[in-house]
């Protein structure tokens, strides 16, 4: 099969939104004091900063599905595309609790250990490398399963047992554990509802093998399907999701309470919002060529090298912001959940942060494109795949 220029952009789109919410995190005035989702506290552009990229992480563990599949046809070797799956679910893993963490707390004593988006790819495609004999159709059913019913179980806790506990946080809901004073692991990303979403993914790459009018037809369907789907369980209000809406004082921020869904873990209205968003951008987008799409295109072609890179800039930056404000080395805080900031107020404000994040795209578009032409004229070495 050829190559889907729509995957790429749609993949580009979210890695370039998602850089604006890691600048915010790390670089913005009231990150360290502030949720951005709180409606008694945030203002309308600070909640929109974060709501974008909630589309992100869905679309990530989406197209990992679709491209699993993908690459599943273009072989048509089980036994090869299975072996590639665990040892690149592994590699992930360990990519996560290494090169990812260290980007993330700069931080050589590695005193915090958080497991995320990406050890939620490693582990989906773990599973996933179980499933490859069986139809496409079936596995992307038990996905779409899995992201309608895990919400039955996320009142369910244990808070006196640490082995139990510890399993149900990797597997169901979010939790973080103090190993010692100065060491904690995150549990962020349950692997449950992100499987759902990997698996869907998976059975929705039957629709490219479709020819381009009816793929972009279906697919157009399935995204306006999901968001009618959001919208008319999200309005009854007592399911879907833990966190329900309710009126505000205007109209604006009741909206905002009527969007803000779970994203840790990813509820069924947080699934069906992110991905029917990503779905319908997905339609529109198929069969354009332009400028902006090429260059959207370039940072989805090399999804892993973007992400461990920007992470890496965006952590430097935020040191040369603390330098430029008058800060010293020795009033930086690291440790436990501590990305280096001082405990003085430090950052930029919220139209800083979109010029430092548009700035860092553009820087990022060069080195993205190299590595891109560079995997090219390499097919035969084997571990660019990896990376």
């Amino acid at each position: 099969m050829k190559r889907i220029p729509s995957i790429d952009v749609a993949r580009g789109l979210v890695m370039v939104i998602m850089a604006l919410d890691h600048v915010r995190e790390l670089m913005h005035v009231t990150s360290q004091t502030q949720s951005p989702t709180d409606l008694s506290t945030t203002t309308g552009a600070l909640f929109m900063t974060r709501w974008i990229t909630h589309l992100c992480a869905p679309t990530f563990v989406f197209l990992s599905g679709t491209s699993a599949y993908l690459s599943l046809k273009n072989s048509g070797d089980v036994s090869a595309n299975q072996r590639f799956l665990r040892s690149r679910g592994l590699w992930l893993i360990f990519l996560e609790i290494t090169v990812v963490n260290f980007a993330l707390w700069f931080d050589l004593s590695f005193r915090t250990i958080i497991f995320q988006v990406i050890a939620a790819i490693g582990a989906g495609f773990l599973v996933l490398s179980f499933l490859l004999k069986a139809p496409a159709r079936t596995v992307g059913l038990l996905g779409v399963a899995i992201i309608v019913c895990h919400n039955l179980v996320q009142g369910v806790t244990f808070t006196d047992t640490i082995p139990l506990r510890v399993i149900w946080s990797l597997f169901f809901r979010p939790d973080v554990f103090p190993v010692t004073p100065q060491f904690m692991v995150g549990l962020l990303y349950p692997w449950v509802p992100w499987l759902g979403i990997m698996l869907a993914g998976y059975g929705a790459g039957l629709l490219f093998e479709r020819p381009d009018n009816s793929r972009r037809r279906t697919l157009l369907l399935a995204g306006l399907g999901s968001l009618a789907v959001f919208v008319v369980v999200r309005l009854i209000n007592s399911y879907g999701d833990p966190a329900p809406w309710s009126a505000q004082a205007t109209p604006g921020f009741t909206l905002l309470s009527f969007i803000n869904t779970t994203k840790y873990p990813p509820s069924l209205l947080y699934t069906t919002m992110t991905l029917g968003i990503t779905i319908t951008v997905m339609a529109l987008v198929d069969g354009i060529q332009n400028r902006f799409t090429e260059a959207l295109s370039v940072y989805g072609r090399v999804p892993m090298f973007y992400y461990l890179i920007h992470w890496y800039l965006i952590h430097s930056l935020m040191l040369v912001m603390l330098f430029l404000q008058g800060f010293t080395p020795d009033q930086f805080v690291f440790g436990p959940f501590q990305f280096g900031r001082p405990k003085e107020t430090s950052g930029v404000d919220l139209p800083a942060t979109y010029l430092i994040w548009l700035g860092l795209v553009v820087f990022l578009y060069f080195p993205c494109r190299w590595y891109w032409q560079y995997k090219r004229r390499h097919k035969q070495i084997w571990w660019l795949r990896y990376i």
